[in-house]
């Protein structure tokens, strides 16, 4: 008998800590591992010459650049009101069906005014950031909002001069924003209460358009970000700055918005690789064992993605990069070496989104609409099949998505579902 109460605690005990485990897992921004990179099987190689069969579509998404998140039955999504006043979070089902719609906050009100936050979505809370800087905690079983702290006001959050396009990160009890200005480059609020935990040390700038990563070297974790010139890297823990490095674009001959970061950075081994558009460049760096300071592993100046992200497979990093912003080329690099292994033009298409699932790349031209179904290999960019998004308005700027063997694609007020399985 008291082997088998034993036996009966430590089943309580290890299905309590999965379920603890579960609650912490998020979901949100480029895929489980803010990566690009979708855990799918068993898709199509080749598309029909229309494109995969459409499973539904919706057109009041409200206008957006954010991209839908899938949990369980549902499906999450950012977008404008009508008037487009406000910012809304919008429940669905996973048949496309709309469940509710809430007002949560403000959007940017100068150039673009679109809503550009991914929902970060643990357990039956969802967490946005407005166009405005606030940041924003929303049941998703009532559709109602928890908590709401308006961060420029509160924290001095110095927005870039397209807003904040920023998904939160989660981390333990903390949801994680980086604010920039004078105050903190990153701060760390309660998740339960939207109270502040923490606040990194202030780097100066304003707030840059990249959605912080957390990372993990030798048993220690950081939060990477980006404020102004600066990537750096903060204890999760303390609010601590580790590092900080502002030695990228030196060679650039931008013409741009100056030294502006879009791209959640890539990151393996202590390792990490991030670029941006307007001749920026792209760079890998390396952490030191202490994970104390970074140095420069290569730099590539082919690889400028504008902010369409980009992907790892097999040792290759993919993407578009900037040529314009009109037109950009497709890229494929080394990891290792950070050598060019192809740049070539999509003929009659431009740079854009890419994600990456069952060895297949997935592109967005964000000019005219266009999906692509291209093979990761490094040889070539050799483009399967494709077709055209006719439905919706504006750029082609939202990331697509993959989730149990459909593709969604989010243009302006459109949302569709197309099934890619085999």
């Amino acid at each position: 008998m008291k082997t088998l109460k034993i036996t009966l605690i430590a089943i309580i005990v290890c299905c309590l800590g999965i379920q603890t485990t579960t609650a912490q897992n998020q979901h949100g921004w480029r895929g489980p591992n803010r990566d690009g990179a979708y855990p799918d099987t068993e898709l199509l190689k080749e598309w029909p010459a229309e494109g995969p069969e459409l499973l539904w579509e919706t057109l009041d998404a409200g206008k957006g650049w954010s991209s839908p998140v899938i949990v369980d039955d549902r499906l999450y999504l950012t977008g404008m009101n009508e008037d487009e006043s406000k910012e809304i979070f919008s429940a669905y089902t996973i048949k496309g069906e709309k469940i509710y719609s809430i007002e949560y906050g403000n959007p940017w009100n100068k150039s673009y005014p679109d809503t550009r936050t991914t929902p970060t979505i643990v357990g039956k809370k969802a967490y946005v950031i407005s166009g405005l800087g606030e940041v924003v905690c929303i049941d998703t079983k009532k559709g109602d909002i928890d908590w709401k702290v308006d961060a420029v006001a509160v924290y001095g959050a110095k927005p870039n001069r397209f807003g904040i396009a920023e998904a939160p990160l989660v981390y333990d009890d903390k949801v994680i924003f980086s604010p920039g200005g004078e105050q903190a480059a990153m701060i760390a609020l309660n998740r339960k209460n939207g109270k502040l935990i923490w606040k990194s040390k202030a780097l100066s700038g304003t707030t840059n358009y990249v959605s912080p990563l957390l990372i993990e070297y030798k048993g220690t974790k950081q939060i990477l970000g980006f404020v102004g010139v600066s990537i750096f890297g903060v204890n999760p823990d303390s609010g601590e700055m580790m590092w900080s490095f502002e030695e990228w674009g030196l060679n650039s001959k931008s013409r741009g918005p100056g030294k502006t970061a879009t791209n959640t950075p890539l990151y393996k081994d202590g390792q990490i690789f991030y670029c941006n558009g307007y001749n920026l460049d792209a760079y890998k760096l390396q952490l030191s064992d202490d994970c104390k300071t970074v140095s420069k592993i290569w730099e590539n100046t082919d690889l400028d993605t504008h902010h369409g992200g980009f992907v790892m497979v097999d040792g290759t990093i993919y993407g578009s990069n900037w040529l314009s912003n009109a037109t950009g080329n497709w890229v494929a690099v080394d990891w290792n070496s950070g050598e060019t292994k192809y740049e070539t033009t999509w003929e009659g298409k431009s740079k854009g989104a890419i994600i990456t699932a069952d060895g297949m790349l997935y592109c967005i031209d964000e000019k005219r609409g266009f999906v692509g179904l291209v093979p990761a290999t490094p040889e070539k960019f050799e483009v399967k099949s494709e077709f055209k998004i006719t439905k919706g308005e504006g750029p082609f700027w939202a990331h697509p998505v993959i989730h149990n063997g459909i593709l969604y694609i989010r243009h302006g007020n459109a949302l569709m579902a197309y099934s890619i399985s085999k």
